[in-house]
């Protein structure tokens, strides 16, 4: 017994050397104000990344109901997620649902490549978030994760990753959406 409280200092200077060291990389830090439902989303301008697609700002949508989604190429559920969340964008988008999907890609032919890969080109909006910078002030922790936003700009609904039966899940949050506003 003696010798265990011996070690116990031992023990717990190295959890806390281990748990700063696991902190500085990121591995168990969380952010510090993730982007939660009921708040405004947060404003951003970000290049496009296909070839002749213009810098997206968010605000310049506001009047859209607008569905952001960070992925990565690297993100398996991500493929799957993309042609399905293109299947909603073309039944809703006479409605005034946009949909912006942003990417971390670094470098960015690691997204155009998977773009490419998908079996149905997508007909909404891409975006380059290379340094991060938006996911982490959005909160993302993980990929995909996306955020529905109403006509005024607020988030309604915030979405990690991506399941069977996610796509229906968006689509009843989208239709009550599009119902309780109205597009004048």
């Amino acid at each position: 017994m003696s010798r265990q409280r011996e070690n116990t200092p031992m023990i717990n200077n190295l959890r806390s050397v281990f748990f700063g060291f696991m902190v500085s990389l990121g591995l168990l830090a969380q952010p510090l104000m993730a982007v939660e439902e009921g708040v405004v989303a947060p404003d951003f301008t970000l290049p496009g990344v296909r070839e002749n697609e213009a810098a997206i700002t968010l605000s310049e949508l506001r009047g859209q109901i607008v569905y952001v989604d960070f992925w990565a190429s690297w993100c398996v559920p991500c493929l799957r997620s993309l042609p399905e969340i293109h299947t909603l964008y073309e039944k809703y988008q006479d409605q005034g649902f946009e949909v912006i999907a942003i990417t971390i890609d670094d470098p960015v032919e690691d997204a155009l490549d998977f773009l490419d890969d998908l079996a149905v080109p997508l007909a909404y909006r891409v975006a380059l978030d290379q340094t991060a910078e938006v996911m982490d002030q959005y909160g993302v922790v993980g990929m995909p994760t996306s955020f529905l936003i109403d006509r005024e700009g607020i988030v309604r609904k915030v979405h990690k990753g991506f399941r069977q039966g996610d796509t229906e899940l968006l689509e009843q949050a989208l239709t009550a959406l599009l119902a309780e506003q109205a597009a004048p």
